[in-house]
């Protein structure tokens, strides 16, 4: 998730620094010693789910959501909450007063590629010194335990509150926000909503998720030098790590030359492997989440880029590795897409990013995420794709069987009530007086809330692990978001 810092002129309407409750390091203190180990051994609960949606099972139906579902409401029962299910979505509560705040997370998980990991994903692994590695540790699994107990320590302590505190967990939010938009036409607005889906400091701006997505349908006499059999990706918010194809009626000379350029490519591994007269080229690059692609490197990308300027038959494996070296490249910006590229002075640049090839018989589809800032009308952006992609058919010509587009609205606030009190908690509990209001690639159910920021769980200048094939949160920040989720829910509680 990108993270710029926002300029202190368009906060004018925050508040300047206030005083925190003089308990609140007992508090915070009390809340580590004494639950520390139950929110690892929650978490450790927790990840055994795997609580991925599939198309073929309504969340509410599938065993694995079911399951999770009980856990929660066990706990909720231990902890003493009370607890609602309500399909997609659970909420556990503490208190009956009029006016709530709202800790808004998700309790889904992306797709985990087991032969990546060192043991299942779904088994905490804590093989490496003070890290929890696992599928949802640090999106979002680890941020319900940690809220969790947060709540379990107000209420041994008897803080009296003004306000409920409710945890809203969804279960859909990585594949399908159809189902909570609708709920939130029901769902009483809260005085003040908090996501924990995101990164600290405090979280004002979100870029809008967007998808462009080109289908490839055309047979090649094979004949020529032509590719086939090309993949690659896992989902479509994920830079992709691995990426395939099969290279056909190559000469040594032409597979000399890509080796020569695959070694100039160092920032992935190539791999060429003959086999029954064609060459397997296979490249890994590194996973991460497609609302920070600078953090991984793109295998889709780099495969195409080994291609760059090779005359392929034009079949639909091709038309593709053509489509992105000419419209994206090694670039993540989208500078060669046309006019589409543009960045906004806080929110900073729209990110441009294959994320996987999905294939059906002949025909190709590429899913190209974008994460946008405001800053652009979005007719305009979508003409300046249709635009481009046009432009490449005619140039090329080739005639693509669609082009579907998705463009997300981004978020900016710049009047959010309890930003500033969020923006305290960070400074004290870190120590860091430079911190300030940031805005990040990802999109969150932030969105659909009245002035909801995001407050964490990773923390600025570390790598977000979440979507990755190596996720993993570690001992030191879990106790950390203990003390400040603990901090946030005393200070908005009576805010």
């Amino acid at each position: 998730m990108k993270k710029l810092v926002l300029a202190s002129f368009a906060l004018c309407m925050f508040n300047t620094q206030a005083q925190l409750n003089k308990e609140i390091d007992k508090i915070a203190d009390y809340a580590v010693n004494t639950y520390q180990n139950a929110q690892v051994h929650t978490l450790t609960n927790l990840v055994a789910f795997p609580t991925v949606n599939t198309d073929s099972i309504p969340t509410p139906l599938n065993p694995d959501f079911i399951a999770f579902k009980s856990l929660l409401k066990i706990k909720a029962a231990e902890l003493g909450f009370d607890y609602q299910d309500l399909g997609h979505t659970v909420l556990i509560g503490m208190g009956e007063q009029s006016e709530k705040v709202t800790v808004v997370t998700h309790g889904d998980v992306q797709p985990a590629n087991a032969s990546k990991w060192k043991q299942s994903p779904f088994i905490i692994d804590t093989s490496e010194p003070g890290k929890l590695v696992g599928r949802g540790t640090e999106d979002d699994k680890g941020a319900i335990a940690t809220a969790l107990y947060a709540m379990k320590a107000i209420k041994d302590k008897g803080i009296e509150l003004d306000n409920r505190i409710e945890l809203m967990i969804y279960l859909a939010e990585e594949s399908d926000w159809g189902p909570l938009t609708e709920f939130m036409k029901t769902y009483e607005q809260p005085k003040y909503a908090v996501t924990i889906d995101a990164s600290y400091p405090v979280v004002v701006a979100e870029k809008g998720w967007s998808l462009i997505s080109p289908t490839f349908n055309a047979i090649s006499d094979q004949k020529a030098v032509y590719v086939s059999d090309l993949a690659g990706g896992a989902f479509k918010s994920q830079i992709p790590e691995d990426a395939s194809l099969v290279l056909h009626n190559a000469n040594d000379a032409l597979v000399n030359q890509l080796k020569t350029k695959a070694k100039q490519l160092n920032q992935v591994e190539f791999n060429f492997t003959e086999q029954n007269n064609a060459m397997i080229i296979s490249v890994k690059g590194m996973s991460a989440h497609s609302s920070e692609p600078e953090s991984g490197v793109n295998a889709i990308a780099h495969l195409a880029e080994l291609f760059n300027g090779i005359a392929l038959e034009n079949n639909s494996d091709g038309q593709l590795i053509k489509f992105v070296n000419q419209l994206i490249g090694l670039d993540l910006h989208g500078k060669q897409f046309g006019d589409i590229a543009y960045k906004h002075d806080f929110m900073g640049p729209m990110t441009v990013s294959p994320t996987v090839i999905e294939r059906s018989g002949n025909k190709l589809t590429l899913a190209i995420n974008a994460r946008r800032p405001v800053g652009k009308n979005e007719d305009v952006l979508r003409q300046q794709i249709e635009t481009a992609v046009n432009q490449w058919q005619a140039n090329n010509n080739v005639t693509l069987e669609s082009i579907g587009t998705v463009i997300g609205n981004p978020m900016l606030l710049d009047n959010a009530p309890h930003a500033q009190k969020l923006l305290d908690i960070f400074k004290h509990f870190t120590g860091d007086e430079q911190a300030d209001f940031v805005s990040i690639g990802g999109g969150t159910n932030a969105k659909l809330f009245d002035n909801a920021v995001s407050f964490g769980p990773s923390m600025p200048g570390k790598r977000y692990t979440g979507h990755s094939e190596h996720e993993f949160i570690t001992l030191e920040q879990l106790e950390l978001n203990l003390r400040m989720y603990t901090a946030m829910m005393i200070e908005l509680g009576n805010m």
